[in-house]
C-alpha cells in the first residue's frame, strides 16, 4: 500500500489505517485472520482506544496478532484516551494511568501514537504536558496527537505541550463534509457556509497535522452507511457510475474520494469484513480526477456557489 508521513514526525504509515473498534464482534479464529490479511494487504497501522470495548478489543488484537517483539516491529499502533463514562479526563493521572493500561492489554512497552480522545472542558494544558514528558522520556510513547479538536483547542494544548501535534481524527466523509464545504461556501448564506470547527481543516495542512477521518461511510452520527443506502440515490449511482470505470468497488471509490484531496488525509476504516478491508485498501492505488471528486461531493446533495 501507498506509505505517507505522519504529520511532521519520520513515521512512515500506510494511507489507510485499520480501526480496531469492532474486532470483539469477531471470533478468536476471525480475528486471527482479520489482522493476518491485513499485514499482507501492508494495513500494518492499527487504531485503538482504550474505551473501544472497554479495553477488551485491545486484548483481542493483542492475541489475534499474537504480539511478540518480531511482529511489533513490524507494526504500527496508535491508541487514545481521555474519555470515561459519564466524564472526559485529560488529567496528568489518568493519561498516565490509561497508558499503563492500554500497553498491558497490547502486550507492547510502547505507543507509536498516542491521541487524547474528545476535547476535556476542564483541561489543563500544564498537566497534559507534564503526561506527555512523563510518557515520552520513558519511551512508552513515540508520537502524540488528538482527536475531535478544534483550532484553538490544539492552541491551547501546545501553549504548554512542547511535543508536535502529528494527528488529528475527526469525523468526515462524503455525506458529513461541513469541514470541507464552509471553505466552499466563504460568505454564502447557507448552511453550508457555517464554519463550525474553526476551519480546521486549513489549520491542520498549516501546521503538518495529519487528519484522520473516521466513520468514512457514515452518514449522521452512526446512523449509517451511505453506500447502497435509498436515502441516497444520486450519490450511489455516481459512485457506481465512477467504480465501474476504475474497476473497483464503491467502498473503494469512497475511500478514494477521501485521499484524493490534498491535505493528504489518513482514513480510519472501522469494517471487520476482509473483502472490504482489501476494497478499502485498493484505494490506495486509484486518484480521482478533479471532475470525478466534484461530481461525487455534488451527487451527496452539496450545492456549489
Amino acid at each position: 500500500m501507498r506509505t505517507m508521513k505522519l504529520g511532521n514526525s519520520t513515521l512512515e504509515v500506510p494511507v489507510v489505517a485499520v480501526g480496531c473498534m469492532r474486532i470483539d464482534s469477531l471470533n478468536k479464529t476471525e480475528a486471527e485472520n482479520f489482522v493476518q490479511t491485513a499485514l499482507e494487504e501492508g494495513a500494518n497501522f492499527f487504531d485503538h482506544a482504550d474505551i473501544y470495548g472497554g479495553g477488551k478489543c485491545e486484548e483481542i488484537f493483542s492475541d489475534a496478532i499474537h504480539m511478540s517483539d518480531d511482529i511489533r516491529e513490524k507494526i504500527i499502533l496508535q491508541s487514545k484516551c481521555g474519555i470515561r463514562k459519564g466524564t472526559f479526563d485529560f488529567s496528568k493521572e489518568h493519561i498516565l494511568d490509561s497508558v499503563d493500561n492500554i500497553l498491558k492489554r497490547l502486550k507492547t512497552d510502547y505507543l507509536d501514537i498516542l491521541l487524547l480522545h474528545r476535547p476535556d472542558a476542564l483541561v489543563e494544558p500544564e498537566e497534559v504536558a507534564e503526561a506527555f514528558d512523563i510518557l515520552e522520556n520513558s519511551g512508552k510513547v513515540r508520537h502524540f496527537g488528538v482527536s475531535n479538536q478544534n483550532p484553538m483547542q490544539i492552541q491551547l494544548l501546545k501553549k504548554s505541550v512542547k511535543q508536535p501535534l502529528v494527528a488529528n481524527q475527526l469525523q468526515l466523509s462524503i455525506t458529513n463534509a461541513n469541514m470541507i464545504s464552509n471553505g466552499i461556501n466563504v460568505n454564502m448564506e447557507k448552511d453550508s457556509s457555517i464554519n463550525r470547527d474553526g476551519s480546521i481543516l486549513d489549520y491542520c495542512r498549516l501546521n503538518d497535522i495529519t487528519i484522520q477521518p473516521w466513520s468514512p461511510f457514515q452518514y449522521g452520527f452512526f446512523e449509517g452507511v451511505f453506500l447502497g443506502n435509498d436515502k441516497f440515490p444520486e450519490l450511489n449511482q455516481k459512485i457506481d457510475e465512477v467504480a465501474k470505470k476504475y474497476e473497483v468497488s464503491n467502498t473503494t471509490i469512497a475511500i478514494a474520494w477521501l485521499l484524493r484531496h490534498p491535505a493528504q488525509m489518513q482514513p480510519v476504516i472501522g469494517t471487520m469484513n476482509i473483502d472490504r478491508l482489501k476494497d478499502c485498501i485498493k484505494a490506495s492505488d486509484v486518484r480521482l480526477t478533479r471532475e470525478e471528486w466534484y461530481s461525487i461531493y455534488r451527487a451527496a446533495g452539496n450545492v456549489l456557489p
